[in-house]
C-alpha cells in the first residue's frame, strides 16, 4: 500500500500519518520527492484499512502497490533516487555518471596507493578494493581484514575518492561500517537474508550486486530486504549472470539495466570487470553499458595484473583505464550526461613510488 500526501503536505502532516502507520501495526517509509512525499507501508498484518488513513489531514489518495516490492518499485517513488556525498560533486543516479575503480583485492599499502593515485588521476570519483574476499577456493587469498580498510582510509583522506568495498558477512559489515563510503554487498550474498537485513539498518549506502543466476524480480526482492529495513540509500549493480557461453567468465545481461530503470527508481551501475572476466572485453561493454544508460561503471584496475593476487586477467592497466575514461566522457556527453570531477590533490602518497616509476605495458 502506498499512501500519497498532497503537494502542499506539512511536514507535521506527514509525521502524523507516519505515527498512525505505525499504530496499526505496519512500518511506514516516507519518501520525499521534488512535488510530493510517498509513504510506502510495509508489515505481514495483512490488507490496510483504507478509510483510516485516507481522511486524514494531507492525504491525496491511497494506491495499492500490487509487485512484490514495495519500496524498490516507481509505484512508490516515480522520481530517480540520487546518492549524494559530502564534500564532492559526485553521485550515483542523475545526470552524473558515477565510476568506482581499483583493484579487485587489497594487498598491500604500496599496491593500493598507486592504483589509487592512477585511477584518481584518470577521473574516478570512487575507490573500490577489496579487504574482505569471498574466494571459491578456501586456499585463495582472502583479504586483508581490518588491515585493508585502514588502508582505504588512508586513500580517501589522500585523494579525496570514496570508498566502496564489501562486506561478507554481519561481523565484517560492522568493520566495513565504519571505514567505508559504501557497503558492497557481493553476488554470493545476494540472498544472504541477515546480512541484507543488517545492511538495511546501516545509514551508509549499499552498492547490492545481482547473483550469479538471479532472476530481475529476485534482485529488486534483495533490494527491497535492504530498503524495509529503513535505508533507502540502494545502488544496484549487474555483474553477470551464469549462462551456456564460455568465451566470457559470465555473461553481461546489459538488457537488465533499462528493465530495472523502468520497474524501480533506484540507481544501476554496470561491473565489466566480473562481467567477461576478461581483459580486452571490459572496455568495449563499459562503452557498452554507458550507451545503454547506467548510471556508472564498477571496473578493476591493477598496476601489475600478471602479479595480482586475485582477478588479474579482468583487471586493466592504468593506461587502459585513463583511455577507457576518455570514451567514457565522450559518450556521457553524446548523451547528455556528465563524469563529475572529485577536485582531489592528486599526488604520491608518502612511501610510494609515483606513476612514473612504475613500468607498465602500454597496450594488451
Amino acid at each position: 500500500m502506498l499512501v500519497v500526501m498532497r503537494a502542499h503536505a506539512t511536514e507535521e502532516q506527514v509525521r502524523a500519518v507516519c505515527k498512525k502507520i505505525e499504530d496499526l501495526g505496519y512500518r511506514a517509509h516516507a519518501m520525499p520527492g521534488s512535488e510530493r512525499t510517498a509513504i510506502g507501508i510495509t508489515g505481514n498484518q495483512g490488507e490496510v484499512e483504507a478509510g483510516t488513513l485516507e481522511e486524514m489531514p494531507g492525504v491525496q489518495e491511497l494506491i495499492r502497490v500490487s509487485k512484490p516490492y514495495k519500496l524498490v518499485s516507481r509505484d512508490v517513488k516515480q522520481e530517480n533516487t540520487v546518492i549524494r556525498f559530502p564534500g564532492t560533486s559526485a553521485t550515483f543516479g542523475g545526470q552524473g555518471l558515477a565510476v568506482v575503480a581499483g583493484p579487485c583485492a587489497i594487498e598491500s599499502r604500496e599496491q593500493a596507493l598507486i592504483v589509487a593515485e592512477q585511477v584518481c588521476r584518470a577521473g574516478a570519483q570512487f575507490f573500490r578494493g577489496g579487504a574482505y574476499k569471498p574466494r571459491t577456493s578456501p586456499y585463495s587469498f582472502q583479504g586483508l581484514g581490518e588491515e585493508g580498510l585502514q588502508i582505504m582510509a588512508e586513500i580517501r583522506e589522500t585523494f579525496g575518492m570514496k570508498i566502496v568495498t564489501e562486506a561478507i558477512d554481519n561481523e565484517s559489515l560492522a568493520l566495513v561500517e565504519e571505514y567505508a563510503d559504501v557497503i558492497q554487498i557481493g553476488a554470493r550474498n545476494m540472498q544472504n537474508f541477515s546480512l541484507l537485513k543488517r545492511a538495511g539498518r546501516s545509514k551508509k549506502p549499499v552498492l547490492l550486486k545481482r547473483g550469479m543466476s538471479a532472476t530481475l524480480e529476485e534482485f529488486l526482492m534483495a533490494a527491497e530486504y535492504v530498503m524495509s529495513e529503513g535505508n533507502y540509500n540502494v545502488i544496484l549493480c549487474e555483474r553477470g549472470v551464469r549462462t551456456f557461453a564460455d568465451h566470457t567468465r559470465n555473461t553481461l545481461d546489459l538488457s537488465v539495466v533499462p528493465a530495472v530503470q523502468r520497474l524501480s527508481h533506484l540507481p544501476i551501475v554496470v561491473d565489466p570487470s566480473h562481467g567477461t572476466g576478461k581483459r580486452n572485453k571490459v572496455t568495449p561493454l563499459s562503452r557498452a553499458a554507458i550507451a545503454v544508460g547506467a548510471d556508472g561503471l564498477m571496473v578493476e584496475v591493477h598496476h601489475q595484473p600478471d602479479r595480482a593476487l586475485s582477478d588479474g586477467m579482468q583487471s586493466l592497466y592504468p593506461e587502459q583505464f585513463d583511455e577507457l575514461m576518455t570514451q567514457v566522457r565522450q559518450i556521457a556527453g553524446v548523451l547528455g550526461r556528465t563524469v563529475p570531477a572529485i577536485g582531489a590533490r592528486v599526488a604520491a602518497a608518502p612511501g610510494t613510488a609515483t606513476r612514473s616509476e612504475i613500468a607498465s605495458p602500454a597496450a594488451h
